[in-house]
């Protein structure tokens, strides 16, 4: 395996779109949770809104690694675009059949990407924790690891977008077709799961039945809904309508996914031609 990405190396380092990408990425998870806590400071200096969130801060230690892993996830969508153009273009200027020809099997040409996809989803974590520190260290706050999970959780949101985005390059095999599928469809997945928590949250008020919030069973969603903003007073207020939050089941429900696309993408690649 270690031969294999190697050779992916060597198809990255020169390309344009990675480095920019990458970038834009980087940069961008940093820019993004500065902007939110500028914009917090601001709230509980300036407005009204701030007597009521008292020292509420969510860059502190004790909610930082939580906000910053809500709040990267937004940007998820830059490493997600760049695996689709790695994979499609395998397809489209035939590398995949050359690197076959020359020995590679098809279940190393699967493989090699999906160990990619978990590589990304590595290092854009790692970058939220430096980001999380650094900015949690302005606030003057004691060290603390509380809520660190939420991180783990960042993570396996960063595989599912990634492993979906490998299964969709391998089932489409266009670039543009399948960046277009991709917003596509989680603009449809996102439109329904607002739709069936509404329905959730009606069918507790009417027969008292708790199912959880059952936009959080869909496949990108069941990542999405392990993320959420840390507690506040805003926040508390709303909590008491929405349905009980099945943790665990969610957890579950997102694993299965990533395996399906992982099980999907693999016979995608074993069985059709390329």
């Amino acid at each position: 395996m270690l031969e294999l990405l190697k050779i992916e190396w060597l198809k990255l380092k020169n390309y344009k779109a990675f480095l920019i990408i990458g970038i834009f990425f980087i940069i961008g998870i940093f820019v993004t949770n500065y902007m939110v806590l500028t914009v917090f400071n601001k709230m509980v200096d300036k407005t009204e809104a701030g007597m009521l969130l008292g020292k509420f801060m969510p860059y502190d230690f004790k909610h930082v690694w939580q906000t910053t892993s809500y709040t990267s996830g937004y940007i998820l969508i830059l490493p997600v675009m760049l695996l689709i153009m790695l994979v499609t273009n395998e397809f489209t200027y035939k590398t995949n059949r050359q690197n076959i020809i020359d020995g590679l099997s098809r279940l190393d040409f699967i493989n090699v990407k999906i160990v990619l996809a978990t590589l990304f989803a590595v290092i854009s974590t790692i970058f939220v924790v430096i980001t999380g520190f650094a900015l949690a260290s302005t606030t003057g706050t004691e060290f603390s690891l509380h809520g660190f999970s939420q991180v783990g959780y960042f993570f396996l949101k960063a595989i599912s977008y990634n492993f979906f985005a490998v299964f969709l390059s391998v089932l489409i095999k266009r670039t543009g077709f399948a960046i277009g599928v991709y917003f596509i469809y989680m603009s449809a997945e996102n439109i329904i799961a607002q739709l069936l928590d509404v329905w959730s949250m009606k069918i507790k008020a009417d027969s008292k039945l708790d199912l959880g919030s059952l936009g959080s069973y869909l496949p990108m969603n069941a990542s999405d809904s392990l993320l959420s903003f840390p507690e506040n007073p805003f926040k508390s207020m709303a909590k008491s309508a929405f349905p009980t939050d099945y943790h665990y089941l969610t957890i579950s429900i997102a694993v299965f996914f990533v395996v399906l696309f992982y099980w999907l993408s693999r016979r995608i690649i074993l069985t059709k031609d390329l």
